[in-house]
């Protein structure tokens, strides 16, 4: 079943159970969605007469059309897809080494694209801040944490998958630059 249509219950026990998928990298993509979900909410907050008025609301409203919350959930189920794919290589000795290799890319590109993903809408939130009704700024700011726990996570599951030394450098960078987001977040008010 799609992880798009179960409930979070279900994903929750699949997820803790002894089998291969769902595993981290659907909880990544979940994480990510969760998060996104979050600023969307605070951006929908961010409507009033007065938003109208001072721009703020077409800035909300440009956050919530950059987020596709059903593209993050489809990458659980593209994880555990080429996951499944992934284990057949080490099994299937029919296989080329043209078709590994191409499997094993493409179970490189599924968490890396969430990496980026997660770092592109921690941006634009970010960037939205500013504008936000402020009595639902913190919502705003989880999706910003979830966003950034789920690229960390993500990126664990590009390390297993061995990227070069330059995927992994380039993907260190993203990360470096959500954290300092986060980093801006959690200093104490003067």
């Amino acid at each position: 079943m799609a992880t798009s249509s179960q409930q979070i219950g279900k994903f929750v026990h699949s997820l803790a159970a002894k089998q291969p998928t769902p595993g981290g990298g659907a909880a990544a993509a979940v994480g990510a969605a969760i998060g996104a979900s979050a600023a969307s909410m605070a951006a929908a907050y961010t409507q009033r007469k007065k938003d109208i008025e001072s721009g703020a609301a077409a800035k909300a409203q440009a956050l919530i059309d950059s987020i596709h919350l059903e593209d993050l959930l489809k990458v659980a189920d593209d994880d555990a897809e080429a996951y499944a794919d992934l284990q057949r290589t080490w099994k299937d000795s029919s296989l080329s080494d043209e078709d590994k290799a191409s499997i094993e890319a493409r179970a490189l590109a599924v968490p890396t694209t969430l990496v980026e993903k997660c770092h592109s809408h921690i941006l634009a939130i970010q960037e939205f801040l500013p504008h936000c009704n402020p009595n639902i700024i913190s919502d705003a700011k989880v999706g910003i944490h979830q966003l950034a726990g789920a690229a960390r996570a993500a990126f664990q599951t590009v390390m297993v998958n061995k990227p070069s030394v330059d995927e992994r450098k380039r993907l260190h960078g993203l990360l470096q630059e959500i954290r300092q987001a986060e980093d801006e977040l959690l200093k104490p008010d003067e």
